[in-house]
């Protein structure tokens, strides 16, 4: 006589464990995360229509084909003194269904996802189109806006309602370029240039984004987001980025840090247009020519103006960053010790003196 699986002790841990493991799922499920199903723009709401149409035609078949064995589970089960079943095989018309059903039900799937994907593939016209390059770094994301001349780091500013174009560049690992909620992912690959556009609908919002290729040891550090301003606001913020940085003002504590940038070697690195750069170079272009510098770290030229630090990993928490009390702020950690808070990283900088950070950290600051 067969047992049933299901049997007092061994049915109460199976359901305890599958309880168990039902909560470490959802709890990764956090508020804050983004996600592919909460849309924010024309590309992003067509991938999620093509999960969900998938969605429905895989529900509709999983709740068909379980129901049927359900019902037949019962209705044909075995009972005393119930002859043998009828033998079905070489049943030409059952064949036929059982094949030709689900070649129609793969060949619905194949047309919603071609549709999404030339619906993401086609650029719509637009004379408004802000044409960016993103560069790919370990591990940081620049972005250089060819159109203004300028660069801005962790940062993608863009106006909503337009048309946005995305070159993607790398010239060391493979990265991939992740906005959920505004678009899908696209690989950044060596010596092989790949684009994508996107569209915000909704102004005064800020979008995470993420590399999603593995691409070294801070790649999960690998973060950036997208600001999406009104055109107005853009076209403010357009202009701001174009003009050289502020001189601070002549012995003020902002002006002590412009000298200990000069002092400390960050020159070697960094640029800041008016400083010690006379305009911001295409970061794509002079890191593949050996005749033109390349500068390793972020341009900082308006660094102030920026929410983010060190690829996504710190926020510019600038109201923490007050002169003589810098216990919290975010940019004195990371010039303190930047090995600490991103290990690998390539900010090449000497132990600095608690003044010389107070002093760089008015300095940075200030260049809004």
């Amino acid at each position: 006589m067969k047992m049933p699986v299901f049997r007092g002790a061994k049915r109460w841990s199976l359901l305890v464990a599958g309880l168990f493991l039902s909560s470490i799922s959802l709890a990764a499920c956090g508020e804050n995360s983004p996600s592919i199903l909460n849309t924010a723009g024309p590309v992003a709401a067509s991938e999620s229509g093509v999960f969900y149409a998938i969605l429905v035609i895989a529900t509709i078949v999983f709740v068909g084909v379980e129901g049927v064995l359900i019902y037949s589970i019962f209705k044909f089960r075995e009972r005393p003194g119930m002859p043998a079943p009828k033998q079905l095989h070489g049943n030409l018309k059952v064949e036929i269904i059982w094949t030709v059903a689900p070649a129609l039900i793969l060949f619905l799937v194949l047309g919603y996802t071609i549709r999404g994907l030339f619906e993401v593939a086609t650029q719509p016209a637009d004379p408004n189109t802000v044409e960016v390059e993103a560069i790919g770094h370990q591990w940081w994301w620049e972005f250089h806006y060819p159109k203004y001349n300028f660069s801005t780091a962790d940062s993608l500013v863009v106006p909503t309602n337009t048309v946005i174009h995305v070159n993607l560049y790398s010239n060391n690992v493979i990265h991939s370029f992740w906005v959920p909620e505004l678009t899908g992912k696209t690989d950044l690959i060596p010596g092989h240039n790949n684009q994508i556009w996107f569209k915000a609908d909704i102004p005064n919002k800020t979008y995470l984004g993420i590399c999603a290729e593995f691409c070294g040891t801070q790649h999960a550090n690998m973060k950036f987001n997208v600001v999406v301003n009104t055109s107005d606001t853009f076209q403010t913020w357009l202009s701001t980025q174009q003009q050289a940085a502020a001189k601070p003002t002549a012995g003020s504590l902002a002006a002590q840090g412009a000298q200990v940038f000069v002092n400390a070697g960050c020159t070697g690195c960094h640029g800041i247009v008016g400083e010690n750069i006379k305009a911001s170079p295409n970061p794509r272009v002079a890191c593949n020519d050996p005749t033109k510098a390349c500068l390793v770290g972020p341009d900082l030229t308006h660094f102030g103006s920026r929410n983010l630090i060190a690829g996504g990993v710190l926020e510019n928490n600038v109201k923490e960053c007050q002169p003589g009390n810098l216990k919290n702020c975010n940019l004195a950690k990371w010039l303190r010790d930047p090995a600490a808070v991103k290990p690998g990283n390539d900010m090449a900088i000497g132990k600095l003196t608690d003044e010389q950070i107070n002093q760089l950290v008015a300095y940075l600051e200030s260049l809004k």
